[in-house]
């Protein structure tokens, strides 16, 4: 593929790592659904997770959990945009919205209510008209891997070997953003934890991150609280998961990803900082 032959051999410029606050506007999320539906609670939390030193904020209106069903675009848009409207107004400019959907009608309409990046699980698959929406706004993308559906894609994940099958798989996703017109460095990738893997796929992933590094484009890392590190740890709650979250940020940072998507700031602020610094000690 000439994307990862190219890029390879031309590593980004590596910064500080980026913690992106999740803020999940749904009823049925994993681990914090129905807890800010309420307008002045999701601003609450948003605020928050900036003061506990989140460099982005992620608002989703549709849980992409293991079986959870599809909503529809107007109901996302209800639930997301008086949010992405009072954050834009409140939070510093210096701290961009990210609107988390793989729809490109509530993507449109997030952005032009000051959303200024996009998450899209399903690396613009779901919906053809998200890459070039992507370019036409100029946002940055985050693509991500996920084998199957929200709906399914628990029921038999198998890979042959899952470091190179998603690192292929995301290097395809670069190469279609780019045919699309998105520039290079608004271009993100996401391994897509959880989505589509069984716990060995995971933990192969997370050993494997320098591979999907080498691919040239910053990686986002996102394990907050996910069902694999409960089971490992015991069967915690994934409200409870915040130690397991915060090895894997720094592992993450030690193998050079660049941006970490969690709930829980201000724990995997420490761990991403002390990494850094370990990192570059010498």
């Amino acid at each position: 593929m000439k994307t990862f032959s190219r890029l390879t051999q031309d590593p980004p410029v590596q910064r500080p790592p980026r913690l992106m606050g999740i803020l999940n506007v749904t009823p049925d999320s994993f681990s914090d659904g129905g807890r800010y539906l309420d307008l002045e609670a999701a601003v609450v939390q948003g605020l928050a997770l900036v003061d506990q030193g989140a460099d982005l904020i992620d608002v989703g209106g549709e849980s992409t959990r293991p079986g959870a069903r599809p909503v529809p675009a107007d109901e996302q848009e209800r639930r997301v945009l008086d949010v992405i409207r009072r954050l834009h107004e409140r939070i510093p400019a210096a701290v961009p919205i990210s609107i988390d959907t793989t729809s490109a009608q509530v993507a449109r309409a997030a952005l032009a209510a000051g959303a200024s990046w996009i998450n899209d699980t399903s690396a613009g698959c779901d919906d053809p008209r998200m890459l070039p929406l992507a370019a036409e706004s100029g946002a940055p993308i985050v693509l991500m891997h996920r084998q199957g559906r929200p709906q399914d894609m628990q029921d038999s994940p198998s890979y042959t070997d899952v470091v190179r099958e998603v690192r292929d798989v995301l290097a395809a996703r670069a190469d279609a953003a780019l045919a699309s017109g998105i520039r290079e460095d608004r271009i993100l990738l996401d391994p897509g934890i959880g989505f589509g893997k069984r716990m060995e796929h995971n933990l192969a992933l997370l050993a494997g991150l320098r591979e999907l590094v080498a691919l040239g484009f910053p990686i986002l890392l996102g394990t907050s609280r996910k069902r694999f590190m409960a089971t490992l740890c015991g069967g915690l709650d994934p409200a409870a998961l915040m130690p397991a979250t915060c090895a894997t940020t720094a592992i993450g940072v030690m193998a050079g990803v660049q941006v970490f998507r969690v709930h829980d700031v201000a724990g995997n602020r420490q761990a991403a900082d002390l990494a850094w610094a370990i990192r570059h000690a010498v």
